[in-house]
């Protein structure tokens, strides 16, 4: 037996928190990206799939909830159904690319990821106060929310040393 030191065994350090952060990217993207994809199909006669959609679930058409739905849904146009399909794949794709960027670790992803949560958190906390002081019940998801993008942003620029290859 020698003496010499033994080298050092590289511990791998799992970032679950990173994945978990993915996957909510990636599954973002996908859904965002199947709704355009159905928005996109309703474009050519929008009443009257909403009215096929209350005959499925058996809702009566005739409340005044749904035909003031009816009435406003009557009111969009194609065109801007159009405009919010492409908008909807365009924000996937950006969701999407971000995830895959963060798959390979390259350090323009994490900034990307850093950069598009705290976009987001003024909007959230301004529509969070909002919310509060009308007291709408989706205060909860909009606190679960923003709580969600304050983490991502702290853990991915705590980490950003340790998690992108620079």
């Amino acid at each position: 037996m020698s003496d010499a030191p033994q080298p050092k065994r590289q511990t791998s350090r799992r970032a679950w928190t990173l994945y978990l952060i993915i996957a909510m990217k990636l599954g973002k993207g996908l859904l965002l990206l199947l709704l355009a994809l159905g928005v996109y199909s309703l474009r050519k006669n929008l009443p009257d799939q909403f009215h096929q959609s209350l005959e499925f679930f058996h809702l009566d058409p005739e409340k005044a909830f749904f035909t003031d739905l009816a009435n406003q849904l009557s009111q969009i146009t194609p065109a801007s159904i159009v405009w919010f399909a492409r908008g909807t794949v365009l924000y996937s794709l950006f969701s999407l690319v971000e995830g895959v960027g963060l798959i390979f670790r390259v350090a323009w992803a994490g900034w990307l990821a850093i950069g598009e949560s705290s976009f987001f958190i003024p909007i959230e906390l301004f529509e969070l106060l909002k919310s509060l002081s009308h007291n709408y019940r989706h205060t909860s998801s909009l606190l679960v929310i923003l709580g969600l993008n304050v983490l991502i942003v702290c853990y991915l620029f705590r980490n950003r040393e340790r998690l992108f290859h620079h």
